[in-house]
Order: C-alpha cells, then sequence, then structure tokens
C-alpha cells in the first residue's frame, strides 16, 4: 500500500499493479480497493491504481464529514493522477465509482481515456437506494467474520452460486474484526455525509453520462441489480449503442468483476482506450 497527501493535508492510501494502460479504480460508497482484488489476477495488459477513498479503510478519516462528496472524491482522485504524474487515465467505476467517473468525464474531459461502469448509470432505483440506507454507518450485528459469512448467503439477495470461500473474503474486505465484534472498515460519519445532501431534487446525472459522448465506454450490470434498472441500460444504449455492454449472471448488486462475462467486456474495455 502507498499513500499521498490531498492538497487539504489527509493521507490517501492507493495500490498499484500491473502495466500499460493506466487505470484508475474506483469503489463503491462503502467499500474500499479490494473491490477489485478479484479482477486485478486476469487482468495482464493495465496497469491498474486502486484507491481507498477519504474516510475509508487505510485512508485518513475526515473531521469534516462533508467532504464525503463526489466532487471531494473525484479531485481526491484527480491529485492522484497528478501525483503519480498521469494525465489521462482509463476509470473502472464501481457504483460510486462510476458516478465519480461521469463527473470527471463533464468536468475535466481531456484526463478520461474512457469509463466503464459497474453496475451504475445516471438513474438510481429508490429499491437500491433504501437498500444501502439500510446499512451505512452501522456496524454489522455479527462477532466473528465466520458468524458473518455464514449468514450472508442468505442475507444477501440475488447472488446465486457464490463459493462459501468468496464469503470469507467479502466479510474481511468489509468489516474488522475485534474482540468487542465486527467493525466498519470506514468511518460511520459516511451515513451523516448522505442524510445531509440535499436530496429534495433528484439530479439530472443525463448530462454527466452524455459527456462521455466521444470516449469509449462500457457497462456491466448485475442480473438482479437492484439500483441499475434495465430500462435505464435501455435509454444509455439508445443514446450510446456502441456502448460495450453485459449482464453479469446471478449477481446482484455489485458484480464481483472476476466472472467471465465480465472479464470479457473489462478486456474489450482495456483495448479500446489503448
Amino acid at each position: 500500500m502507498k499513500f499521498f497527501k490531498t492538497s487539504d493535508g489527509l493521507k490517501i492510501a492507493y495500490r498499484e499493479h500491473g502495466s500499460g494502460v493506466p487505470i484508475l479504480c474506483l469503489s463503491g460508497l462503502t467499500r474500499n480497493s479490494t473491490d477489485f482484488d478479484y479482477m486485478t489476477p486476469h487482468i495482464n495488459n493495465a496497469r491498474l491504481i486502486a484507491m481507498d477513498y477519504r474516510g475509508r479503510e487505510q485512508s485518513d478519516f475526515d473531521p469534516n464529514f462533508e467532504n464525503y462528496s463526489i466532487e471531494r472524491e473525484g479531485k481526491d482522485a484527480l491529485e492522484l493522477l497528478d501525483h503519480l504524474g498521469l494525465y489521462d487515465v482509463g476509470i473502472i467505476g464501481t457504483s460510486r465509482g462510476g458516478l465519480i467517473g461521469m463527473g470527471l468525464a463533464a468536468a475535466v474531459p481531456a484526463r478520461l481515456r474512457g469509463l466503464l461502469m459497474n453496475d451504475i448509470g445516471p438513474v438510481l432505483e429508490p429499491d437500491g437506494l433504501s437498500a444501502i440506507m439500510g446499512f451505512l454507518g452501522r456496524r454489522p450485528k455479527f462477532k466473528t467474520y465466520d458468524e458473518a459469512a455464514a449468514a450472508l448467503p442468505t442475507i444477501t439477495t440475488g447472488f446465486v452460486d457464490v463459493p462459501p470461500d468468496r464469503w470469507q473474503q467479502e466479510v474481511r474486505n468489509r468489516w474488522e474484526e475485534r474482540a468487542d465484534g465486527l467493525h466498519l472498515r470506514y468511518d460511520p460519519k459516511l451515513r451523516d455525509a448522505i442524510e445531509g445532501a440535499d436530496h429534495s431534487v433528484a439530479p439530472d446525472m443525463w448530462p454527466f453520462f452524455d459527456a462521455l459522448t466521444d470516449k469509449p465506454i462500457a457497462l456491466i450490470r448485475g442480473e438482479n441489480s437492484d439500483l441499475l434498472s434495465r430500462d435505464t441500460v435501455t435509454e444509455m444504449q439508445k443514446r450510446r449503442p456502441d456502448m460495450i455492454y453485459v449482464e453479469a449472471k446471478n449477481r446482484a448488486h455489485i458484480p464481483y468483476l472476476d466472472e467471465p462475462e465480465s472479464l470479457d467486456v473489462i478486456n474489450k474495455f482495456i483495448k479500446a482506450i489503448s
């Protein structure tokens, strides 16, 4: 794990793997760079750079939770690229990471070679958002990794044929086991940031998607996703008939990215931005 300092003084963690076309890997809302651990061993033609957002995993927590925003996290991503001396990169964005990618496409288009979105689009379904708020910022009731790994197949709907060792890895990626039970691997004030945002009017994110007009894009949707609907995918395809697309079978929000169909799309995306 490596670190750099942001312009406002926080220490941000990141990892690098491989060589080739540079790709910035941006994780989900409560998650971290381990989102890409399953994919990484299968990719041999790219330089993968995965960061922990501020307030997640090994990065510093922000004393001002209002900085847990897409705008600030996007700025951190650009500062990481500057730190590495990289001007333009491809982005693989899982959930929130895809939203950040669309935001960067609108704000600094020259710095993006293209965007692959993992189970995210310009419209977020209420059921999926409600599911996220159900656990956001709250410690799980489980006391041990083993207890959590045994329960996840039952309480995690939409995932089929997931081997036990994957659930064991997932609980370790999500939580930290201590003497008094499992703890979050992110700042629980992330919930305050989301609740404090103005939700009175849902933002129109289609202009951000449309900002990708002249760049290669790809989309992986979990077959059973409750956050990204097929109707939204249809509209995305209508606007971008050239979008590389697949549904990951037996997956919900979010695919692990090592599914054969997901890897096929990832490799096509890498070729398109190389």
